[in-house]
């Protein structure tokens, strides 16, 4: 048998403090790009660290290599879900489908409720795409626009952008932190989002009432010309019609008939991508090469937005950025960062790190609601720390998912907390990625919008609240909770297996 010295608070502390010193110099240094690379490197860097903390206390290195294999095994599932995602996203707006909820989206636009309008419009788009950051970017900046000819409150205006753009990004089976979220607290997809909803919905209800409130006393007109002209810009660049909202039906209704995200998601790309050769003819010959016949131009149009995403130029930058995105390749960052996140949690996890830092965390009470506090204040933590929603997301996950087990908890609770600690909370924090994000698009001071970001400070408080209440908390029934305890029992025997190799 190989000995392991118990870690201390020391040891589990100094792989933690390099990674926060790493990705404090990743966000100083690269700001926004610090997820495209930079915090990978500091992930890894920081994994190394915690690596020889379990070299020093006896773990053999054939024990830290499975470990980090099956930390990143339990989200095969999950990169495989955005890979099909990023095909859905590029099918879809090559068959019109994303570009018609758009469309219909910005109709619902009320000068005499302008701020619930903005909210509105957002979570929409928001649910449709599921990136936040792209609302922002395009919907939002237009608008900010709107806002500054109606002479309407731009902090209160970027506030309802990003209140409604991270409830949609927060609903949406296509975003990469909802997928994220399910996966690190092993809760499928669609159950993850359901769960969600009891708390989510009623928030989002409240921050509509709040935003009418605000600009009840406004009277304003659209003078604004951009709304209109994306409208037109729409409608000459794509066919919109209501017919080609069905590839979103057909997948909510496979999502309610309990289809795995998977499957659910990778049908939804085939019926999008045929419903581009049905209805976007003239749009598809003029992307493809003039010399292809048109059913080869159609195959390798269709073939090539599901991997390389679609992409649209027109003289309209703004339109541009909405109207391109997805394919499999879009992907790549997020799972690549999701890896080195996960090799990093792996290697905590299986040394004994995260057990001394939870311990101590879950010192003051042993309840079930103090354990859901303690998980969302933490996510909220390492987003004001770490600056960044994917490893907010990711190291809480690891760091308390057994202990929802062995409270006989649902995994869906967890991922809850950390949506509600995590992915809503980190633009406000004007340092983190997502603060500094919305200030570089929206051009407006976080300090000024941050007051008015009324959905992502009530996210965490119905959360606490929900926790305090002891309410839509799921248990494991009692086939999940054997499942439970065989996994305990195999990982148990694996690492004596390997003990006794050691």
């Amino acid at each position: 048998m190989s000995d392991h010295k118990k870690p201390s608070l020391t040891d589990a502390l100094i792989p933690i403090f390099t990674m926060l010193l790493l990705l404090f110099l990743s966000v100083y240094y690269f700001g926004n790009d610090s997820s495209s690379g930079p915090n990978q490197v500091a992930l890894l860097i920081s994994a190394g660290v915690a690596t020889l903390i379990g070299l020093k206390n006896g773990y053999q290195r054939e024990q830290l290599e499975q470990g980090i294999v099956k930390g990143i095994s339990v989200t095969l599932g999950a990169i495989l879900i955005l890979l099909a995602v990023g095909s859905l996203i590029g099918a879809w707006l090559l068959s019109g489908t994303v570009p018609t909820m758009i469309y219909f989206g910005l109709q619902l636009l009320s000068p005499d409720l302008f701020y619930v309008s903005c909210a509105i419009i957002c979570a929409l788009v928001a649910i449709c795409i599921g990136s936040s950051w792209t609302v922002a970017a395009t919907i939002g900046v237009a608008l900010m626009g709107v806002a500054n000819g109606l002479n309407a409150s731009p902090a209160i205006t970027a506030g309802a952008i990003i209140s409604g753009a991270y409830f949609g990004d927060k609903l949406s089976p296509l975003s990469d932190t909802t997928n994220l979220s399910a996966a690190v607290a092993g809760a499928p997809l669609f159950t993850h989002i359901k769960n969600m909803l009891w708390g989510t919905v009623p928030t989002f209800s409240i921050t509509l009432v709040i935003f009418y409130l605000l600009g009840i006393n406004e009277s304003v007109t659209v003078a604004d010309q951009r709304i209109p002209l994306l409208l037109q810009t729409l409608t000459n660049e794509f066919t919109i019609a209501w017919y080609l909202l069905l590839p979103l039906a057909l997948t909510l209704f496979l999502a309610m008939k309990k289809v795995p995200a998977f499957p659910a998601i990778g049908i939804g790309a085939l019926v999008g991508g045929g419903f581009a050769v049905v209805f976007q003819q003239p749009l598809i010959l003029s992307i493809a090469d003039n010399e292809l016949l048109a059913l080869s131009a159609n195959i390798t149009v269709v073939w090539q937005v599901m991997y390389q995403g679609f992409s649209l130029n027109t003289q309209d930058a703004v339109f541009n950025d909405l109207l391109s995105g997805g394919g499999m390749g879009s992907m790549l960052n997020t799972i690549w960062l999701i890896i080195t996140a996960m090799t990093f949690g792996a290697i905590m996890e299986t040394v004994g790190l995260l057990a001394v830092v939870v311990d101590k965390l879950l010192a003051i009470s042993n309840k079930i609601s103090s354990l859901i506090i303690t998980t969302i204040m933490t996510a909220l933590g390492v987003n004001c720390i770490a600056a960044d929603q994917y490893i907010a997301l990711v190291i809480p996950g690891r760091m308390f998912k057994q202990h929802y087990q062995d409270k006989g908890l649902a995994p869906e609770n967890l991922s809850r907390a950390l949506e509600d600690g995590g992915t809503v909370t980190s633009v406000l924090i004007p340092w983190n990625t997502c603060g500094a994000y919305m200030q570089s698009v929206l051009m407006i001071n976080p300090l000024d919008f941050i007051f008015y970001c009324f959905f992502n400070w009530l996210s965490p408080l119905v959360g606490i609240t929900g926790a305090i209440l002891g309410y839509k908390i799921k248990h494991l029934g009692n086939k999940d909770q054997s499942i439970a305890i065989n996994q305990q029992v195999d990982d148990l025997a694996e690492s004596s297996a390997l003990a006794n190799k050691g």
